[in-house]
């Protein structure tokens, strides 16, 4: 500490007097005498630090400190500090730098703080010790954190020369603060010395211990003492019955054995905190158990059991005859948890990882509650998956940790694109380093939902793709339906029997089915001690490709069931190689995909908890990746044939001279219809029942050459085929277990249709004995038509030793702008390609009435797409609806947001509100170009003038302007019931006949403005909470208004001039009318703002552009006439203030 002048003799008389008094009532038992040689033990041991480092400027007493207790630091030290003893005002300076330029130190303070160090909390018994650090004083407790722990500090009344302090967020008023200890304490009271033994202690060494486990006769009463190099430490795991954690000793050699010693013990759990990998320990008094759930001994700790260094000089090894007979042989590694054919796992959905350490320094806070975080500012460290309670109120940016035996796993999905590590409890995270930053301050709800998180990982089982995207879709809930819907405790409380968690409900459908309740929980002995290591961290996406002859998709199949996926070659490029069948196929990357279909008639938040009032619940579960991206291995015929049902058997015919006979032939593929359930001509002598419809699709092509005939291993020459002038197009009809080759075949390719069995005649032509009606040729306007059987396959033949068949690489045919967007009705069927930009479940459409039956009415779902057309001479893609109804629900896979896909031969319409749409009809062909990006990329908005708006298709969709708001046109603040909506005034229901199920009543504003930015007008549209930012409230504000019109339900101004038509259900106070009305007309609304906003009516939209109309301005005693624009119309996305507020757009009217 710098000072002028030396203390003066009363100065340090007085600071001697307040060590004593703080000595007498912090640190003596209450009612005892004071202790005058306590008393100089702390002024000593005090004085000694403060001179040890000789930057004391000639001071022999830190009199600028004073000294803390407990209770002070929770009392009233209510903002995070730090103390360092002995450091001047440089040296705190130059360690505040290491802030950074985003971080903000902790700020000094200049106290003195001592206690015991301990392991037992302030009402804890000895049977509750969790392994967990505490400083205590007689006046309270306090959690603490230590880098390095020395056993011999336990117990004993020390000095902290370097601390910081943590206190609880303001809004947890029950919460605790947490001490962080910089640097070694030190005992106040001198260490005695324990004489030590005489004679060497007997020990035994890893590789004698580990045989010793396997002898029946040698276990019997006997407690060694075991010696070794630490390798390995686990992760503490805390159970409601009991805490333990393992370690792992080796001899000198790496290669040599391993033993684990499992520690459960309360007095010995806080070892962990004393053991560091590589060092080298006794452990006394052991003993031989069988844990329950595992299938050999291992050794364990006992109460007398002590932690001793290894001194080799103080050791010997203890000699032992093990040539007696053997308990059991070797112990046989677990089996893996994805061997069991236990039905209910979870299905195997993560990526293989590696195991490594790695030290790093945490660099941001990603989510607490869920344990993300960043480190090294590139990976991403993921704690979930062991129990970091007291890590927790640590790690912050600036924090440095050790991670032993950690996961690193690439490309898990679950919109995560960065590498993430992730320890399980097999591992161990250390603290290297505390952070000299301040920790921000958590908002409530940023630090809800720990709990929660645990449930996932614990009960669920969740591995880590499936995790990170929980917690992203629980993210993206709380910001659609928090704090206005539910409050975010609410939605991520604990999840319980009779109190269910909202969050936990709304993931339901997709978790029951990918991680049911039913499945095991982790079991963390097999975690730990298992070899070789399984844990939820290690699931592996691998099974057989096999084409549904069912669903008509492509799946992977292991023997724990199946999951459908969808493939691309490459981007652009389908997938059509029929003999991947059958193959081995282990993904290198891909994105699983959660489609989720809920109907509910909740009438508030208050009734989620409830199942009566879910209607329907239902959820797709699939994969989507690149085969570029995946390991290919062929399986061998005889190995296949072994593996029961995982494909479908395709045997293949022989003659009976043993030589199989097949014959096919060449067709090229011009058109594919859409996979759905279609009606077929009923064949002569078939049953008179009504057949139904059955899952079929078709394809149109030509045949190329005559029939060929199977000669040994390669196809004969084509016979002739008749008149070759004739026309040789066909239709192939696609059903039953034929429908397994739907995605496979694509446009532009030659395919061979191969049959098998003995050489039939014109099996392939005109009047065969696959060959339909004429009827459905006619219509088709094909030569022929065959139906495939479920015993013909399909083999890809390449298209270059054909000089007759066009480049398969061509670009599929599309449709230009133009054609799209005309008026013509004559043009029914378009072809183009989109992406995705939304995908919406729209009402039922009512069913046409020739197809409802007499006494019911009957629906049809239907999901619309939102898609942006691309065409090289448009800047700004047009938005187009495609709308997909019965029978083509649900959905083809792959329609996602993100997604580019080309849609052939859609059906164009033209709304009587002449907006283009389409919709799918059976002639549809789709074919994903390629997958969603793994993160969603903010593009910002483009900015531009409104008068751009009026240029018709080249006008963006959605955009950004700086504009003022010149008057408002309308407000209305409302309350609803939130079952029917109808008006509650004072929070009662008014509607007439059956009573709502609830009355809870939610708010509903909208106000329409009219706004300017020199170059065009617009009116726009705001609702809800932009209604507030229009006006300039703030949220309390807001809220205060909406409180206000709580009593008349309603309040619905129009302003047609200098004053406002008033409507509303009950009588309005006067005060509330002139507010809205003079806040509506003031400043604080009519201000410059910077306006994000929609077209009302999408691009698509048929209709003349109205001509500039004439309008007279008046500016002073000067009139003028000019030409505006028609005013244009917009649905607000966001209002923001200019960073310049002077800024009023284009142009700055003065008149």
């Amino acid at each position: 500490m710098e000072a002028d002048s030396p203390p003066a003799a009363d100065s340090e008389q007085a600071w001697l007097e307040a060590a004593r008094t703080f000595v007498e009532e912090t640190l003596c038992p209450a009612g005892a005498e004071p202790n005058a040689q306590l008393s100089q033990l702390v002024v000593d041991c005090v004085k000694s630090q403060w001179l040890s480092q000789g930057k004391n400027q000639g001071f022999p007493l830190p009199l600028s400190y004073s000294f803390v207790s407990v209770q002070d630091l929770k009392t009233h030290q209510n903002l995070p500090c730090c103390s360092h003893l002995s450091w001047s005002s440089s040296t705190y300076q130059a360690w505040a730098q290491e802030a950074g330029p985003r971080g903000t130190p902790l700020p000094r303070e200049r106290l003195l703080l001592l206690g015991t160090l301990t392991d037992l909390s302030e009402d804890s018994e000895q049977e509750c010790r969790k392994g967990d650090l505490y400083v205590k004083d007689h006046t309270g407790v306090l959690g603490c954190e230590l880098i390095d722990l020395d056993l011999s500090w336990l117990g004993r009344l020390c000095l902290f020369p370097s601390w910081s302090y943590l206190p609880p967020p303001r809004w947890n008023s029950s919460g605790e603060g947490h001490l962080e200890l910089w640097s070694a304490p030190v005992p106040v009271l001198p260490v005695t010395s324990s004489p030590g033994s005489l004679s060497p202690l007997s020990v035994l060494y890893p590789e004698t211990a580990s045989r010793l486990l396997r002898h029946r006769g040698k276990l019997r009463g006997v407690q060694p003492n075991l010696a070794g190099k630490l390798v390995r430490v686990s992760a503490l795991v805390r159970s409601q019955k009991k805490s333990h954690f393992v370690l792992s000793l080796g001899g000198s050699s790496p290669a040599g054995s391993l033993v684990s010693v499992v520690v459960q013990t309360p007095a010995q759990l806080v070892w962990r905190r004393a053991l560091r990998p590589g060092g080298s320990y006794v452990l006394t008094a052991l003993r031989v158990v069988r844990i329950r759930g595992h299938c050999y001994r291992v050794w364990t700790t006992s109460p007398s059991s002590c932690l001793l260094p290894l001194r080799p000089e103080c050791v010997r090894e203890l000699e032992l005859e093990l040539d007696g007979p053997l308990l059991e042989a070797d112990p046989p590694p677990l089996p893996a948890p994805g061997s069991s054919r236990d039905g209910d796992r979870e299905a195997p959905l993560s990526r293989t990882s590696t195991l490594l350490s790695y030290r790093g320094k945490v660099t941001d806070v990603l989510s607490q509650p869920a344990g993300l975080y960043e480190v090294d500012g590139q990976l991403v460290l993921c704690l979930a998956y062991q129990q970091f309670h007291s890590l927790r109120k640590v790690v912050r940016p600036g924090v440095s940790l050790e991670l032993q035996d950690v996961h690193l796993l690439q490309s898990v999905g679950g919109g995560m694109t960065r590498p993430v590590l992730a320890p399980c409890l097999h591992g161990a995270v250390l603290l290297r380093g505390f952070s000299c930053q301040k920790p921000e301050t958590p908002l409530f709800h940023q630090a809800q939902g720990a709990s929660l998180y645990e449930q996932l990982v614990w009960e669920r089982q969740l591995g880590l793709p499936l995790y990170l995207w929980a917690t992203k879709a629980l993210e993206e809930l709380a910001c659609k339906l928090c704090p206005h819907v539910l409050r975010h405790h609410q939605l991520l409380q604990h999840s319980c029997p009779g109190n269910p968690s909202p969050g936990l409900q709304l993931l339901a459908p997709v978790l029951d089915v990918l991680a049911p309740l039913g499945s095991s929980r982790r079991n963390a002995h097999k975690e730990i001690l298992e070899d070789p290591h399984h844990c939820p961290l290690q699931k592996i996406l691998t099974g057989l490709l096999a084409a549904s002859s069912h669903k008509g998709c492509l799946q992977l199949r292991d023997r724990s069931g199946s999951l459908p996926c969808l493939i691309l070659a490459t981007h652009s490029q389908p997938i059509r190689d029929t003999r991947l069948i059958g193959c081995l196929v282990r993904t290198e990357k891909f994105q699983v995909i959660i489609e989720r279909n809920i109907r509910t008639t909740f009438p508030s938040y208050k009734e989620l908890g409830m199942t009566g009032f879910v209607q329907k619940q239902q959820a797709r579960v699939y994969i989507q990746f690149f085969l570029a991206d995946a390991l290919i291995l062929p399986v061998p015929r005889p190995l296949l044939l072994s593996a029961a049902s995982l494909v479908p058997s395709q045997t293949e015919p022989a003659a009976p001279d043993g030589v199989p006979t097949e014959q096919s032939r060449l067709f090229l593929l011009s058109h594919k219809e859409a996979l759905m359930k279609r009606n077929f001509c009923i064949p002569p002598g078939a049953s008179p029942e009504v057949p139904k419809p059955v899952l079929s699709f078709c394809v149109s092509g030509r045949w190329l050459g005559g029939t060929q005939r199977k000669e040994g291993t390669a196809w004969g020459p084509p016979e002739p085929s008749g008149d070759e002038s004739k026309d040789q197009k066909v239709l192939l009809l696609f059903r039953g277990s034929s429908i397994r080759w739907f995605e496979f075949v694509h446009p532009g390719q030659v395919y061979r249709l191969v049959a098998p069995g003995p050489p039939t005649p014109l099996l392939f032509e005109e009047g065969g004995p696959s060959c339909v009606a004429q009827r459905p040729l006619e219509l088709a306007g094909c030569a022929s038509c065959l139906t495939v059987p479920d015993e013909w396959t399909l083999e890809l033949e390449s298209s270059r030793d054909l000089p007759a068949v066009p480049d398969a690489s061509q670009a599929l045919p599309e449709s230009s702008l133009a054609e799209l967007l005309s008026g013509d009705h004559t043009n029914s069927l378009v072809s183009f390609s989109a992406e995705v930009l939304s995908r919406t479940l729209c009402e039922p459409f009512p069913a046409p009435f020739w197809t409802r039956p007499a006494s019911a009415r009957t629906s049809r779902g239907c999901v619309r797409l939102t898609v942006a057309v691309r065409a090289a001479d448009c800047p700004f893609p047009p938005h187009l609806d495609v709308y997909i109804k019965d029978p083509h629900l649900p959905p083809p896979l792959g329609l996602l947001p993100g997604a580019r896909v080309y849609f052939g031969q859609l059906e164009r319409k033209i709304a009587r509100s002449h907006n283009v749409y389409c919709c799918f009809r059976p002639s549809t062909y789709l074919q994903v170009l390629s997958f969603p990006p793994e993160s969603a990329i903010s593009v910002p908005l483009p900015r531009i003038f409104l008068a751009e708006l009026l240029q018709g298709r080249r006008a963006p969709f959605q955009a950004t302007a700086s504009c003022h708001i010149v008057s408002v046109f309308s407000l209305q603040l409302l309350w609803v019931c939130a079952h029917c909506t109808s008006l509650c005034p004072q929070g009662k229901c008014t509607r007439q006949g059956a009573t709502c199920p609830t009355q809870t009543c939610v708010s509903q504003a909208s106000i329409r403005l009219l706004v300017e930015d020199g170059t065009a007008e617009a009116l726009v549209t705001c609702r809800n909470h932009h209604v507030a930012t229009a006006l300039g409230l703030c949220p309390s504000e807001w809220t205060s208004l909406l409180e206000c019109v709580r009593g008349p339900g309603k309040v619905a101004l129009q302003f047609t001039g200098p004053g406002a038509q008033v409507e509303s259900s009950a009588k309005i106070d006067e005060p509330l009318v002139l507010f809205l009305r003079t806040l509506c007309t003031s400043f604080s609304v009519l201000r410059p703002v910077v306006l994000s906003f929609e077209l009302e009516r999408k691009s698509s939209v048929l209709t003349v552009p109205e001509p500039p109309r004439l309008q007279r301005f008046q500016c002073g005693e000067l009139t003028l006439l000019t030409r505006v624009n028609p005013r244009i119309r917009l649905s607000c996305l966001s209002i923001q203030e200019p960073k310049h507020p002077s800024s009023l757009g284009a142009f700055s009217l003065s008149c």
